[in-house]
């Protein structure tokens, strides 16, 4: 019985009736989703024939385009998206700014400059493979992510303290030097990963296989967890830093803590499907104008929301314009970027 009431009592914590039922109707819209982009592509599979597949009992040549070619990259568009957007969201909560996002805050630049040096230092020319296991791109896109956040944070705060718009304009010049560094890292590197790199910056699930796959799960669901185990001291803070410790709340800790988890977050998704643009900034927000502010229902919806963009941008990515792939990141910026100034001229206003 106890266990019940404490069960109850976490998931009261988290959703309302109205929350909940956007969160089944959010599933339902991903898994939807999940399974017409897996009917997809070059060659046309009809749904009956993807669950078939999905049950282990398709044909050969279904489960060769569907389990190869088609799911891995699925796959990893659906856990970045997770990613990006919960980190968003975190940030979003953590420094009270809309406009806070990895990829604003420089923090996606920097996990995509450490990554393409990592792919610089261990090519092999001549083979034209890494000569170190895969295993370690989440780990230095993770280190590129926090070296930006320091800097970021080091000359945003002022007067001893930290001011949210002083963030965001820090975070973009930060972006634009982060950009740079990738460029460079790109010349210095070997040619054939110049091209690779490229397409990948933009934001591309291209070329995923199935240990990106177990790589990118494990990575995402860790830090999900932590995320979730944090909601009560992020709808704490929304209340601002005096309130929240006098309410007996570590906030500098907990703060410290939530950066560690939102950034770790970024490098993985940017680790394996590129600097993936403004999934970060969008999807906290349209959740927020869903299901309110509280983050015990915002965390797991944005996920959702951020999910279901970067898969149906690589699903259009893939299939519109066949035979030529198109980054899913070039198809959130196009979205994206108008509203960030749209959000930018509304902040300004207030």
């Amino acid at each position: 019985m106890n266990m019940i009431k404490l069960r109850n009592k976490y998931f009261s914590l988290l959703f309302n009736k109205r929350s909940f039922s956007v969160l089944i109707i959010a599933l339902l819209l991903l898994i939807s989703s999940f399974i017409v982009s897996l009917t997809l592509g070059d060659r046309y599979i009809s749904i009956p024939k993807v669950i078939s597949v999905i049950f282990g009992e398709g044909e050969k040549i279904d489960e060769l385009f569907i389990q190869a070619f088609r799911m891995p990259r699925i796959i990893i568009a659906i856990f970045a998206g997770i990613s990006l957007a919960i980190a968003g969201a975190v940030l979003q909560g953590l420094v009270r700014n809309p406009l806070a996002s990895p990829d604003i805050l420089g923090i996606t630049g920097g996990a995509g400059a450490a990554v393409v040096l990592f792919l610089a230092i261990f090519s092999d020319n001549r083979t034209n493979q890494l000569t170190v296991s895969i295993k370690w791109l989440p780990l230095a896109a993770f280190i590129g992510a926090i070296i930006s956040l320091v800097f970021v944070y080091a000359f945003a705060y002022k007067d001893g303290e930290l001011k949210p718009l002083r963030l965001v304009l820090v975070g973009v010049g930060f972006s634009a030097l982060a950009q740079s560094t990738t460029s460079f890292f790109m010349i210095i590197g070997p040619i054939f990963r110049a091209t690779e790199a490229n397409m990948w910056l933009t934001g591309s699930v291209y070329g995923a296989n199935w240990e990106q796959v177990k790589i990118i799960t494990v990575w995402t669901l860790v830090f999900i967890v932590l995320a979730l185990s944090f909601i009560r001291h992020i709808n704490t803070q929304q209340l601002g830093d005096e309130v929240s410790t006098s309410l007996g709340v570590q906030v500098e800790k907990n703060r410290l803590i939530l950066l560690f988890i939102s950034t770790a977050l970024v490098a993985g998704a940017v680790a394996f499907a590129g600097a993936i643009a403004f999934v970060g900034l969008i999807a906290p927000h349209i959740a927020r104008k869903i299901v309110g502010a509280s983050y015990g229902a915002l965390i797991p919806i944005s996920g959702i929301i951020g999910a279901i963009m970067v898969l149906v941008a690589d699903t259009i990515g893939r299939t519109v314009f066949s035979p030529i792939q198109i980054p899913a990141g070039v198809f959130t910026a196009v979205i994206g970027a108008p509203y960030f100034i749209y959000l930018l001229f509304k902040t300004g206003k207030r």
